[in-house]
């Protein structure tokens, strides 16, 4: 899978678009227990998210690959024209 678009919520969840138009939700609340992900229990820190096609991080160094996400994401939809995704 390869990540078109990827909106953090303050509640610790990721809204993503794959490449194929699918769309999902993304839940980090259980991550957040593990050192590397710990500074992303500040809203601030969490929002400030960055978009690597196969992959998310955020400044604090904390990475997700798109297989892990795409391994527990729940899909909610699929966008009806990728190119407006």
């Amino acid at each position: 899978m390869r990540i078109i678009k990827v909106t953090p919520t303050p509640d610790k969840k990721l809204i993503i678009v794959s490449d194929d138009g699918r769309v999902g939700e993304f839940d980090i609340s259980p991550y957040l227990q593990y050192e590397v992900f710990e500074a992303l229990t500040s809203v601030t820190e969490f929002m400030n998210i960055s978009n690597g096609g196969y992959f998310v991080e955020w400044e604090c160094g904390a990475d997700l690959s798109a297989d892990t996400l795409e391994a527990q994401w729940k899909v909610t939809g699929k966008v009806a024209n990728k190119a407006m995704a």
